[in-house]
């Protein structure tokens, strides 16, 4: 891994270039809700105009996000097998932790709370269906794809490659639909402790997942196939 070689921004940058090698990146990224995984092969030029932003405030929004960033690791240039296993350690084994512990407190609160406009019925069900989405699709990486790249296959992985790439586009739609229930992550005025601890903790699953998809998507993915 590497912690320098800090890329100059311009309007023709990517978000996810930007995400993997520019230390702050994904905070700005999450602030004004770009996607920078699933859909990141896009230039600031392009996503402030759709978006309806101002490209040179964008620029200089992530300048000052990298100047006050600290212990940002850089994973594109690590060794490929260092790269999965950060990726085993740091996403897969801590989705399966934390997924089920935010799935116990949304029961609890829809449990507790159900009776008030403003408690988030569904979200245990789709939590649930995400915990089984993503486990199904760790497997598969873990028993299939990473054995592949892992043996030096990676370029005769891309059937399996752009299945995966397919499941990421799922697990994006299932976290828009998971801040949709959740309201964006704002307790309402009434909400108890849990119900804002539950809520604290989908925005960070939103962030890890995001994170998760993007090494794999921007970084793995096309090393594998290239290298």
């Amino acid at each position: 891994m590497s912690t320098t070689n800090t890329p100059s921004i311009t309007p023709a940058s990517t978000l996810a270039d930007l995400a993997v090698r520019l230390a702050g990146a994904t905070r700005v990224f999450h602030a004004h809700g770009l996607d920078f995984c699933c859909n990141g092969r896009i230039s600031i030029a392009d996503i402030s105009a759709k978006k309806g932003l101002d490209p040179a405030a964008l620029i200089a929004e992530l300048e000052a996000a990298t100047a006050d960033a600290s212990d940002f690791e850089r994973w594109d240039d690590a060794p490929i097998p260092a790269l999965i296993e950060h990726i085993l350690e740091d996403f897969h084994a801590a989705h399966r932790a934390e997924v089920p512990r935010l799935l116990d407190m949304a029961e609890k609160v829809e449990r507790v709370h159900g009776d008030k406009a403003s408690c988030p019925r569904g979200l245990a069900a789709h939590l649930t269906l995400m915990l089984e989405s993503l486990d199904e699709h760790m497997r598969k990486e873990e028993q299939v794809l990473f054995p592949m790249i892992l043996a030096g296959r990676g370029r005769m992985a891309s059937m399996p490659i752009s299945c995966m790439e397919d499941e990421h586009k799922d697990h994006g739609l299932n976290l828009e639909k998971l801040r949709a229930l959740a309201t964006d992550y704002v307790p309402p005025a009434e909400a108890c402790t849990t119900w804002r601890a539950l809520y604290l903790g989908l925005e960070q699953l939103e962030r890890d997942v995001m994170e998760h998809i993007s090494l794999e998507n921007n970084v793995l993915h096309p090393r594998a196939l290239r290298d």
